[in-house]
C-alpha cells in the first residue's frame, strides 16, 4: 500500500499549499499546480492497477467517511430515533428523519465508530436484532408519513453472538428485508464501505442500490470465504477476486444500479468532495423515483430483485 501512503502525503502537501495560495501567497501557485498534476497521474495509475483485495482494504480504510459523516454533511436537521420498543437501543444503527435539500426524508445508517471507545459502543458496525427492529420501526414511520427512505450500508455483517441469536437475529434480518421490499415509498440504498452478507442486505432491498466506487458488497468476507474453501485465510486475495464483490463487477451482474465515483485516491483523501458527489447522486435518483406511483415502485422493486441471478 506504499502508493496509497504517497497519495496521502501528496494530498496533505496540496492542502497546505492551497491554504497558503488562498491567503494570498501566490508564489506557491505553480508548485500547487504541479503537485495536483502529479497527484492526478499517480491516482489514475493506482486505480487502473487495483485488485479486488486492494479495494477491500480501501473499503475498510480507517479514515474513510462513515454513515454519521454523510448524515452530518449531506442532510440537515437530523433527528435521531432510538430503541426497538422491545429490548434496547442498538448504536450500530443510526436511524431518524432529516431534510435532503428541502425534502423531508428518513435516513438509516450502519455506523462502525472511530476511536476504540466508540467502536466498542457501536459494536464495530455489526448490528444486533434490536438494531434491525429499530430500522424497521423507523421505516414504517417513514411509509406512514410518505417520506423517502435512504440507507447507508457499511457493515462486515450482522453480529453473530449467542445473545443476538437468542433474540432472533435471523428473524429480524428477514423482517427487515420483507419490510423494505413492501415499503410504499421511494427507497435508495448506498453501499459506502463494506456490504457484508445478510447484515447488509437487510438495509439494501431498495428501488435504487448505489455503490461507492471503492466499496465492496458480498455474501461473505474474503477471509471467511478463504477459510471455508481453501482452509486458510492467507488465500483471502484469491477469494476476493472470485467473489466478484467490487462495484464494477456487481454493476455488470445487475446486483446494483449505479456506481458513485469517488475522488481520485479514494473518499478518505477528499471527503468534502465525496459528500458533494454522493449528494448529487441522491438528488438525481430521488427526482426519478418521486415521479413513480406507489404500486409501480413495489412492482419494479420485486421485478428487479427476482431477476438477479437469472441466466438468459
Amino acid at each position: 500500500m506504499e502508493k496509497n501512503e504517497e497519495l496521502r502525503q501528496l494530498q496533505d502537501k496540496i492542502e497546505i499549499l492551497r491554504k497558503k495560495v488562498k491567503e494570498g501567497e501566490k508564489q506557491y501557485l505553480n508548485e500547487l499546480i504541479e503537485l495536483r498534476k502529479k497527484f492526478k497521474r499517480l491516482a489514475k495509475e493506482r486505480i487502473a492497477k487495483m485488485t479486488a483485495w486492494e479495494k477491500v482494504q480501501l473499503a475498510r480504510h480507517p479514515k474513510r467517511p462513515h454513515a454519521i459523516d454523510y448524515i452530518n454533511n449531506i442532510f440537515t436537521d437530523f433527528v435521531e430515533l432510538h430503541g426497538d420498543r422491545r429490548f434496547a437501543d442498538d448504536k450500530a444503527i443510526i436511524a431518524g428523519f432529516a431534510f435532503f435539500d428541502k425534502t423531508p426524508v428518513c435516513v438509516i445508517g450502519q455506523e462502525k465508530g472511530r476511536d476504540t471507545k466508540e467502536k466498542i459502543e457501536r459494536n464495530f458496525g455489526m448490528p444486533h436484532p434490536e438494531g434491525y427492529r429499530k430500522a424497521i420501526r423507523v421505516m414504517k414511520l417513514a411509509e406512514k408519513f410518505k417520506r423517502p427512505v435512504i440507507t447507508l450500508v457499511d457493515t462486515a455483517g450482522a453480529y453473530p453472538g449467542i445473545g443476538a441469536e437468542e433474540r432472533g437475529q435471523s428473524q429480524a434480518i428477514a423482517e427487515s428485508i420483507a419490510t423494505m421490499a413492501d415499503l410504499k415509498t421511494p427507497t435508495i440504498s448506498i453501499i459506502i464501505g463494506e456490504g457484508g452478507s445478510g447484515g447488509a442486505l437487510a438495509l439494501a432491498v431498495a428501488d435504487k442500490v448505489l455503490m461507492l466506487e471503492n466499496s465492496v458488497y458480498s455474501v461473505i468476507s474474503p477471509e471467511g470465504c478463504a477459510a471455508i474453501l481453501y482452509k486458510t485465510r492467507e488465500e483471502a486475495p484469491t477469494a476476493a477476486e472470485n467473489l466478484k464483490m467490487t462495484a464494477d463487477e456487481l454493476l455488470k451482474l445487475g446486483v446494483i444500479d449505479e456506481i458513485v465515483k469517488e475522488p481520485l485516491g479514494g473518499a478518505h483523501l477528499q471527503p468534502i468532495k465525496m459528500y458533494r458527489l454522493l449528494k448529487r447522486a441522491i438528488r438525481k435518483n430521488l427526482k426519478e423515483l418521486s415521479s413513480i406511483s406507489e404500486d409501480k415502485l413495489i412492482e419494479r422493486r420485486y421485478s428487479k430483485f427476482y431477476s438477479i441471478g437469472q441466466l438468459s
